[in-house]
């Protein structure tokens, strides 16, 4: 996208406060232009061919045809069309963008509650909303994507998504492993659901995971996991235990990180500063697990924007873990994994459909697979 060409947005909410806080806010960034409104999803439908809107903005709750009916209905038709839902930051607001992420949507921003004016509903909506616009709009030069640009271009006969586009570090010296670290964000929702699946109730080491979310979110995210695979997945709590077929999620606000200070390892969290503007922070977490791990830990970078978890993957491959980063071609933003694989710091870029047989291989590489009932013995 030349710089001239600006993000063409739709907005589709039953509020007219918000339709107007929306285009205003929006279409003071040089880069956005508000080509339309909707009151509701049917009346979107029917907008949608003449105005050609580069990305939609979707309310949930709404007359005649809500926002889980108009995404059931779009992606029928074209399951392209970037989708960012603008939800309200509650258990109902939370279920329900869960759902539009499952039914196609591919991103989402909280409104504005408990603010002190509309300058500062604004402020927030800006600094949420158009930096997943432009990661989310195709050809947009946003620095998840200017990052990819400095990757050798890869010649006609070799797929652009191809590991050996990059640079990846050879792999460690095989050692045992003891804790997957998993760092995601945008599109993690979906990545975690066709992860976690895949990876059996008798994995060897416990799994600790950030994704950038708000409170109550991560509860209603970790619930639907747990229902979805073998694994025990759960929202993390101070001192829970770390333990073997147990994942643990960082609640929304809090950063996590691990602790194994006590014959039991476990984690601790805390409201410590945002990091990468971000509390839950992937840093945070993988910076414990290389100071607590080093050699004996696997840290995942999964879809996301920006470059949350690059540090703590310096971290990792320093102490000689091991690092695998999702590709371009399977993530939703390939911002977090790009920075990764550009600095050089994967030791493999993979599809999202094979990272799971490749964690799996690696937990149980120099251990032999045993059910839950024993795993515990494990040291």
């Amino acid at each position: 996208m030349s710089s001239e060409k600006k993000i063409r947005v739709m907005i589709v909410d039953d509020s007219t406060v918000i339709r107007r806080l929306l285009t205003q806010t929006l279409s003071e960034d040089p880069s956005v232009e508000v080509v339309g409104t909707a009151p509701n999803g049917k009346i979107a439908l029917a907008k949608i061919p003449t105005l050609k809107p580069d990305v939609l903005t979707l309310d949930i709750e709404m007359p005649e045809m809500d926002g889980l009916q108009t995404l059931t209905e779009l992606r029928k038709v074209n399951k392209t069309l970037p989708v960012i839902m603008f939800s309200t930051l509650t258990q109902r607001g939370a279920e329900g963008t869960l759902d539009a992420l499952e039914r196609g949507a591919n991103d989402y921003v909280g409104k504005p509650a408990n603010v002190g004016s509309v300058t500062e509903a604004m402020t927030r909506v800006r600094g949420d909303m158009i930096p997943k616009l432009k990661a989310l709009c195709p050809g947009y030069s946003t620095p998840a994507k200017s990052i990819r640009k400095t990757f050798q271009s890869p010649s006609a006969d070799q797929p652009e998504n191809s590991a050996e586009t990059y640079k990846t570090r050879p792999a460690p010296i095989a050692t045992r492993l003891d804790i997957l670290a998993i760092g995601v964000s945008t599109g993690g929702p979906n990545a975690l659901s066709r992860l976690l699946p895949e990876i059996p109730g008798d994995f060897p080491i416990p799994i600790v995971i950030v994704q950038h979310m708000p409170p109550i979110f991560t509860k209603h995210l970790a619930d639907r996991l747990n229902q979805k695979c073998e694994l025990e997945v759960s929202e993390a709590v101070q001192g829970d235990a770390l333990l073997p077929g147990r994942a643990l999620i960082a609640p929304g606000d809090f950063h996590m990180t691990t602790s194994v200070a006590s014959a039991t390892a476990t984690v601790e969290l805390n409201q410590d500063e945002a990091e990468n503007s971000c509390r839950p922070a992937v840093d945070v977490l993988f910076r414990s697990v290389a100071k607590n791990y080093g050699r004996n830990s696997m840290a995942c970078i999964l879809t996301g924007m920006g470059s949350d978890g690059l540090a703590g993957c310096e971290l990792i491959a320093k102490a000689g873990g091991r690092i695998i980063s999702q590709d371009r071609q399977t993530s939703v933003v390939w911002g977090m994994p790009a920075a990764v694989a550009n600095a050089g710091l994967s030791n493999q870029i993979l599809p999202l459909n094979e990272i799971g047989g490749e964690l799996i291989r690696h937990a149980t590489h120099g251990r032999p697979r045993r059910s839950l009932a024993t795993a515990g013995a494990l040291s």
